[in-house]
């Protein structure tokens, strides 16, 4: 049994395929008839996936690892663990996702041992992936939301620790709810972005506030940027490779473009590349724009 995902632009049309009872595959390939419904989580039956966990080899036995991540997410079947590190996990969509995040957040704690939280403001080492070489001139240099006291380094409680891809970080950033919520909870964080992780700590604004707050703060975030990885889409435009003309007209077309789709898109600016961060229906509409602009075909 396979699993075809498909997209419409308009909410009306993809309503009317669902209104439908019956569809069935092409008349070559045979009267098969299809089972089409609403996207869910649920869509994805079965995944799989292969971990590298030898990036966590000197800071624990292998093997604990693996028994841990079974007892937490019992769902899953795991294979046995290889002397390389690898090991093959199967199991439904949201028990791969709840293992992803169970790993970002180890990796992310391991990070965390001999050092207090720090601001995205302040200048800390930064990793040779692509994901980071964010260039000066990007259009969205997320400013911390840290008072100047916890900048300096004079705040190092983390009430609670959150870990988000940093995708779904800047576009929650760029959409107005990160900060709001804290505003309304008066909960401080602390943000670090590491590659494809960013890692936040959060914490009450004052004494005396309710406990919970950090907490509620955290579940609200995760819940939302939950929503987002099934409503986001990302599109890049390499820069490497192209003559300089070639490039110059990519560039030009996103920063205009970039204005035009501000309060729908993310539009992030790098020395290599040029990502474009929303719906799936505004990222091909902007791609489209950008490939007229510079007199190309979409492919």
């Amino acid at each position: 049994m396979g699993v075809a995902y498909v997209t419409f632009k308009e909410k009306k049309v993809a309503e009317n395929v669902i209104r439908k009872k019956k569809h069935y595959l092409a008349e070559k390939v045979g009267p098969i008839q299809l089972t089409v419904s609403h996207f869910s989580e649920k869509v994805l039956i079965s995944v799989n996936a292969i971990l590298d966990l030898s990036v966590f080899r000197g800071q624990f036995p292998l093997g604990s690892l693996v028994r841990d991540l079974k007892k937490k997410i019992p769902s899953l079947c795991f294979s046995p663990l290889a002397q390389n590190g690898r090991i093959s996990v199967q199991g439904s969509f949201l028990a791969i996702k709840k293992l992803k995040e169970s790993l970002l957040f180890k990796a992310s704690s391991l990070s965390e041992k001999n050092r207090s939280c720090i601001s995205e403001g302040e200048k800390s080492r930064q990793s040779p992936r692509r994901s980071l070489q964010r260039s000066n001139n990007s259009l969205e240099s997320p400013r911390s939301s840290v008072p100047e006291t916890a900048r300096r380094g004079e705040t190092a409680r983390c009430g609670e620790t959150l870990v988000l891809e940093t995708d779904v970080f800047l576009y929650l950033k760029k959409n107005g709810v990160y900060e709001s919520t804290l505003r309304k909870y008066h909960v401080l964080c602390q943000e670090r972005v590491e590659g494809e992780i960013t890692t936040i700590c959060l914490k009450n604004a004052r004494d005396g506030l309710r406990p919970n707050n950090e907490k509620l703060v955290k579940e609200y975030f995760e819940k939302y940027s939950h929503a987002l990885h099934f409503e986001l889409r990302k599109e890049t435009f390499d820069l490497e490779g192209k003559e300089k003309r070639e490039r110059g007209n990519i560039k030009l077309a996103c920063e205009q473009l970039s204005l035009k789709y501000h309060q729908k898109l993310l539009v992030n600016f790098y020395k290599t590349h040029i990502d474009i961060i929303g719906s799936s229906s505004d990222v091909y509409s902007f791609k489209k724009e950008v490939m007229k602009f510079i007199r190309q075909t979409v492919r």
